[in-house]
């Protein structure tokens, strides 16, 4: 989730090329809608990316915690460029269970996203 179409498009060519299959949303309200709509379909999503401000729409702290209503065992990463924020050095405190710092490298998206994956839900 990100207000950005760029970024939106191109976390779509990395994730891809490493190899998920990616649904994109420009805010927090459209995410936590798609999350929903996965999870009814039965494939649910492995984790999702929340960009931490989104100027006029939800960020990603409102719909982390959103999200976690939904679904206790919700897997996420915060994304930003604003490495200064403190919920980016203290993700765990807000929901998150990783952050992936702008601008995105595609190692570090893909040692991200596999180590919260991985991680088992209580």
């Amino acid at each position: 989730m990100d207000d950005e179409e760029f970024i939106r498009d191109l976390a779509i060519q990395m994730l891809t090329k490493i190899g998920f299959e990616v649904s994109v949303a420009n805010d927090g309200g459209r995410a936590i809608e798609m999350y929903r709509q996965a999870q009814k379909s039965g494939e649910p999503f492995d984790t999702v990316i929340m960009d931490l401000t989104v100027p006029g729409g939800m960020g990603g702290k409102e719909a982390i915690q959103k999200l976690k209503i939904l679904d206790p065992n919700v897997k996420a990463l915060v994304s930003s460029g604003y490495s200064n924020d403190p919920i980016m050095s203290n993700f765990r405190d807000y929901g998150f269970q990783g952050v992936v710092k702008k601008p995105y490298r595609i190692q570090d998206m893909s040692d991200a996203l596999r180590s919260v994956i991985t991680v088992k839900t209580e």
